[in-house]
């Protein structure tokens, strides 16, 4: 559990998020340089040919086209997104803020990319403890995330930060999940004519922990 208090994880809809994405929406959330920012983080720091965990997925993965992972496992909301992405190999759906229990081994994975879904995570310790969990040691998870979001679903503090207060808050999850070392922020945002920032923090595992 996160040491922050529970007003902070409310949304301005907490109607069950099964029914926000029963329809799919086959559409990017991020503009072109910003996919272009997470592919080249992809591209720099998953290992060719790994075990990559796309978490909270869609039908796109961002991943770079020149490289082959295997497999690539998503895990989202909208089963139509999912089985639509031609990256994955096979795919869970599942909602992490009723369950954020991963149905994966420990150790699985070589890698993990969170893109522009962290601030709909009502538990996110929880989730990124298991993503600790299942990734090996030294693997990275690249947490990535802009100034655009849903905003009937992002938590409330996610409304109340700019990107560098938002980067701290995703700092703070990791620390508290326990099972990260070598965190890193990064800020990918256009420095011209932008309509989207992009920011990116980055973890390695140092493996299963407890709480």
């Amino acid at each position: 559990m996160s040491s922050l208090p529970e007003e902070v994880f409310r949304r301005y809809d907490e109607k069950p998020d099964e029914e926000f994405y029963l329809l799919p929406r086959f559409v990017t959330h991020i503009d072109d340089r910003a996919i272009a920012a997470v592919t080249q983080l992809y591209r720099e720091l998953f290992p060719p040919g790994g075990e990559i965990l796309d978490l909270m997925s869609s039908w796109i993965s961002h991943l770079p086209s020149e490289i082959e992972y295997h497999p690539v496992i998503g895990l989202g909301m909208n089963e139509a997104e999912l089985r639509r992405n031609e990256r994955l190999d096979a795919y869970v759906v599942q909602n992490l803020n009723t369950i954020p229990r991963l149905p994966f081994g420990d150790a699985e994975f070589d890698g993990c990319g969170i893109c522009v879904s962290i601030d709909y995570l009502t538990r996110p310790v929880e989730v990124l403890r298991e993503v600790g969990r299942v990734l090996r040691v030294g693997s990275p998870t690249v947490i990535s995330f802009s100034n655009r979001c849903f905003p009937a679903k992002a938590i409330a503090v996610w409304h109340q930060l700019d990107d560098r207060g938002r980067m701290h808050l995703v700092e703070r999850y990791l620390r508290e999940a326990g099972n990260r070392t070598d965190v890193r922020s990064l800020d990918h945002s256009p420095r011209r004519l932008f309509t989207y920032s992009l920011c990116a923090l980055v973890g390695e595992s140092s493996g299963p922990t407890t709480e």
